[in-house]
């Protein structure tokens, strides 16, 4: 069975889609500790990014990698919840979806700190 708010179009489903996702940001801030820090370090890093005497490339690039550490962080979670509305007893498929979820969360972290060091030392 379909969803019923499949049938959606136009400016109806723009307005709804532009709620659910504030719904989710509120969502996120809210119970995800890791989101709040890295919303924190998004709020620092990216007035940072526009302050900072690089390229207009760079900034982009800099700029980028923080949004892709809010990215990955929010599908990261949104894994785990879906994860812990199943079950929350403990399996291996499980801890299996949760820690490649932080491992992709870690590898933005990275990928973040290795665009910036880059572009400062450029």
């Amino acid at each position: 069975m379909e969803s019923p708010y499949k049938g959606k179009t136009g400016l109806r489903r723009l307005l709804n889609a532009f709620g659910y996702s504030l719904a989710g940001f509120r969502a996120a801030y809210k119970h995800e500790d890791a989101f709040r820090q890295e919303a924190l370090l998004a709020a620092i890093l990216i007035p940072l990014a526009f302050w900072l005497p690089v390229s207009m490339t760079g900034r982009a690039l800099m700029i980028g990698s923080v949004l892709l550490v809010i990215i990955v962080e929010l599908l990261n979670s949104a894994i785990e919840a879906t994860v812990d509305r199943i079950s929350l007893d403990s399996h291996d498929l499980a801890k299996r979806a949760k820690d490649i979820g932080s491992a992709a969360v870690l590898v933005s972290l990275v990928n973040a700190t290795v665009i910036w060091v880059l572009v400062l030392l450029a």
